[in-house]
């Protein structure tokens, strides 16, 4: 694979520009403005990267995800939508057909090269296997999801994508918010280990079910851990303390206040938000003015106050981000 090569379809002379401008620099930018086109060409020469622009591709961006993964010639290829809004379940449709990621419109320099730089670093060779990081990861997110109703399979996407907005408003840099919304997506992936018949009980758990729930933190680091890319490095440090407490009161190792990861807290308010605003087997979805209700009541014991405040001061941006990821 050549690391430096990305195809882009896209037929607007002011977006290619743009993209010029921001990616030509560190990468060969070759540009296409028909789907078919582009896809032949990545057949024969396998590029590091796709960039599909939702709003001017001439066929469904979901659909052409899926014939790139389902090509073996193309299915290590990871494809990033450049895209405004992309309409209510788009994102979802195209995620759950293998788009690697979405890039939105206007996109600033720096966040649109900390994007390409992250996916084509999971589009290397795993230490073993001979399979990417990236098709690992969204296997696993898949398999995180089984046997759940379409909006709940949304839930790690959403939550990511909440988390990686706090994290900007928290001062991240932009590969810093790349790779945390890469990570955050596996904070549950423990609960693999988890029977159904626990996960999706409609009724409330008794203590030994929740015994069983508590052991996804040390399952989900330990499946994540094993694997040395960034993304995965920074997964297994999510999924190992995003239920620790601002008070000390959490678990699995009962961290409090600055002592639990900063990317851990992050994940634990984005979750949390997420978690109320959706539909659960045991209860309807909570709306935003409760949740954000909650949340404040559990500044500074459960949640970090800081991270609270500033998730509420982005809130416009969240609900942005709601509706895209809404079906």
């Amino acid at each position: 694979m050549n690391d430096g090569h990305l195809l882009i379809l896209d037929d607007s002379p002011v977006q290619r520009a743009a993209l010029r401008e921001a990616l030509s620099g560190e990468h060969r930018l070759e540009f296409f403005r028909g789907i078919a086109d582009a896809a032949a060409v990545a057949r024969r020469q396998a590029p590091a990267l796709i960039v599909l622009d939702v709003e001017k591709a001439e066929s469904d961006p979901a659909a052409a995800c899926r014939a790139l993964w389902a090509d073996a010639a193309t299915a290590d290829i990871p494809v990033v939508l450049f895209t405004r809004h992309g309409g209510p379940g788009s994102r979802a449709a195209a995620r759950q057909a293998g788009a690697a990621d979405f890039i939105a419109k206007p996109a600033t320099v720096q966040a649109l090269r900390a994007r390409v730089r992250l996916q084509l670093e999971l589009a290397q060779p795993a230490e073993q296997g001979g399979e990417s990081a990236r098709r690992e990861l969204l296997g696993l997110v898949a398999q995180s999801n089984r046997q759940r109703d379409a909006e709940s399979q949304l839930h790690p996407w959403r939550m990511a994508a909440y988390a990686a907005e706090l994290a900007r408003a928290a001062g991240w840099d932009e590969r810093g918010c790349a790779l945390l919304e890469a990570a955050a997506a596996l904070h549950d992936v423990g609960e693999l280990d988890i029977p159904d018949g626990i996960l999706l009980k409609p009724l409330k758990l008794d203590a030994d079910e929740w015994d069983a729930v508590r052991t996804h933190c040390r399952a989900g680091h330990a499946l994540l851990s094993r694997r040395a890319a960034p993304a995965f490095q920074l997964a297994a440090t999510i999924a190992l303390h995003h239920h620790e407490r601002w008070d000390g009161g959490g678990y699995p190792a009962g961290l409090a206040g600055n002592a639990i990861p900063e990317a851990a807290r992050i994940a634990a308010v984005a979750d949390a938000f997420d978690a109320l605003t959706s539909r659960r087997p045991w209860r309807k979805a909570w709306s935003v003015d409760a949740a954000m209700t909650t949340l404040r009541l559990d500044a500074g014991t459960h949640l970090d106050p800081c991270l609270v405040s500033l998730f509420e001061n982005a809130l416009p941006r969240i609900m942005e981000l709601r509706t895209a990821w809404a079906l």
